[in-house]
């Protein structure tokens, strides 16, 4: 298994927007100088990172004491009718585990993909099924990375609180969910908002997977308009009505430690206001 983070790390999807000369390591360093610990490496586009320049990127977090984790690319879809899109897919997960791995990062985030016209039960299994082949190919090359599918904001994307718990629940090794609340709250089309609602998905995690799940939380925040159909487009967490300091709150109160990623389009600042709001509380 992966390291357990002694505390609850807070950081940005990507580069911060006040690093000059935008790289990677430049936006390691500049999480620091910033007051933060974590950095999500985005693979969004495609993944763009050499072997050293990820050895480079290990040496300079470990020696700043900054937590990486990588996001999978975007054009991901494990339950698409299209083989070789699906295979791609699959692919491209190892991979970014893989140069993850190798750049120190602790955790891999991915959207799992769309239910299309297939039953959930259908595309759960088709995601499960390509997720125990991830699971196998990373254990034989011997990388260790929590791999990590994310609730979706869309109703049309698989990714309910429920089935990531269940694949976690169900593959056990090296699986765990990313909780994106933002995306739990425009895919209830406004519920998990409140500090009992919060409580009650850390509460569902911690029956269902256990204590350790706590213990090893990747988690995104950020502000979010959402429509009938889910999430509409990400915002910043002042322009919205999302209750974080009550998430931060419970976020402390059950002792979870790991990662928090702002996915706000201020990335840093939002980062910086979850961090001081959950000191404060």
């Amino acid at each position: 298994m992966p390291k357990e983070l002694i505390k609850l790390h807070f950081g940005t999807a990507g580069i911060p927007l006040s690093t000059p000369k935008k790289s990677t390591i430049n936006g390691i360093k500049r999480v620091k100088e910033l007051g933060l610990d974590a950095m999500e490496i985005e693979f969004v586009r495609g993944i763009r990172m050499s072997e050293a320049k990820a050895a480079e990127a290990k040496e300079v977090a470990q020696s700043l004491g900054v937590v990486l984790t990588v996001h999978a690319p975007y054009y991901i879809n494990l339950n698409s009718d299209d083989e070789a899109k699906r295979r791609a897919s699959i692919e491209r997960i190892i991979e970014s585990a893989r140069i993850g791995y190798k750049a120190g990062a602790w955790s891999v985030v991915f959207h799992p993909g769309y239910y299309g016209d297939k039953p959930s039960q259908v595309a759960y299994l088709r995601v499960k099924e390509a997720l125990l082949h991830i699971v196998k190919v990373l254990n034989d090359e011997g990388i260790d990375i929590w791999i990590r599918p994310e609730t979706m904001g869309a109703l049309s994307e698989i990714g309910s609180l429920e089935e990531v718990i269940r694949l976690a629940e169900e593959i056990g090794e090296k699986v765990l969910p990313c909780i994106d609340f933002a995306h739990l709250h425009a895919r209830s089309i406004g519920r998990y908002n409140s500090y009992e609602e919060f409580r009650q998905v850390l509460e569902t995690i911690e029956q269902r997977l256990g204590k350790e799940a706590l213990k090893n939380m990747h988690i995104h925040v950020s502000g979010i308009e959402y429509g009938p159909r889910g999430e509409v487009r990400h915002l910043n967490l002042p322009e919205t009505q999302f209750r974080y300091r009550e998430l931060m709150r419970v976020l402390k109160e059950f002792e979870v430690r790991g990662v928090v990623i702002s996915e706000s389009p201020n990335l840093e600042e939002d980062a910086l206001l979850m961090k001081k709001a959950y000191h404060e509380v």
